[in-house]
């Protein structure tokens, strides 16, 4: 038989479990780190190289966003996509930049850089920090989103699907001819979730699909900083 202090304890040890458990799923404050590249950029490969050595960095969400407004000059990126670049467009204004640039580090939304000099990426990761919003954690199937101050009133809840890991591209034609290109965690898919309000919120997330990997921002409005993220 089961005495009343024992009881209590094995209670007190319940507890004590799955607070611990609730605070494991709860994600890490991440410090998002999106370059904009091209693979007709011939400026782009050594920022392709800095952030490979910064994307299993704790606490480090290093993503590839690669844009379109180099094809012209005859190839093709073959990960380019128009919600790509217009995601950099959107930024250039608050950045104080006249229009878009390769290569182009952006870090938590809010810092920029050109990310091609040994350790340039690094020492914009170490003066931005981590995003000091909400808690985001992803699990079951959805994205949780907590209480918090939402800028403006709203903000933007986006959905970025990525291939984790590194990936080589032949480059057949223009700037890089003959080179064969590394990316790093390279995103295929940009998706508008919904908004977060400030109130606790969550939101269902569609399965991902091809073995990509998921991340989840929530940001500003109109090319604005990133409040917290999260990535599985």
């Amino acid at each position: 038989m089961t005495g009343p202090k024992t009881t209590l304890g094995k209670l007190s040890l319940a507890g004590a479990m799955i607070a611990a458990t609730a605070g494991a799923a709860a994600a890490q404050p991440l410090t998002v780190v999106e370059l904009f590249t091209s693979q007709g950029c011939s400026s782009c490969p050594p920022a392709n190289a800095n952030l490979i050595k910064v994307k299993d960095q704790p606490g480090v969400l290093a993503l590839s966003f690669n844009v379109t407004y180099w094809d012209y000059l005859g190839w093709k990126d073959t990960f380019g996509r128009q919600e790509f670049t217009q995601r950099q467009v959107n930024y250039e204004p608050t950045l104080g930049h006249d229009g878009p640039f390769t290569p182009q580090v952006v870090v938590n939304g809010s810092a920029d850089a050109v990310g091609a000099k040994p350790g340039e990426i690094q020492s914009l990761i170490a003066a931005s920090g981590h995003a000091q919003g909400p808690d985001v954690a992803l699990a079951g199937g959805k994205v949780s989103i907590g209480a918090g101050k939402a800028p403006g009133g709203a903000a933007d809840v986006w959905l970025v699907r990525y291939h984790r890991g590194v990936v080589e591209v032949p480059v057949a034609r223009g700037e890089n001819t003959g080179r064969t290109l590394p990316h790093a965690n390279v995103v295929h898919s940009l998706q508008r979730l919904g908004r977060w309000n400030g109130q606790a919120t969550t939101l269902p997330l569609p399965a991902a699909g091809g073995g990509l990997s998921t991340a989840v921002l929530v940001q500003t409005p109109g090319g604005g900083p990133i409040l917290a993220a999260a990535a599985n």
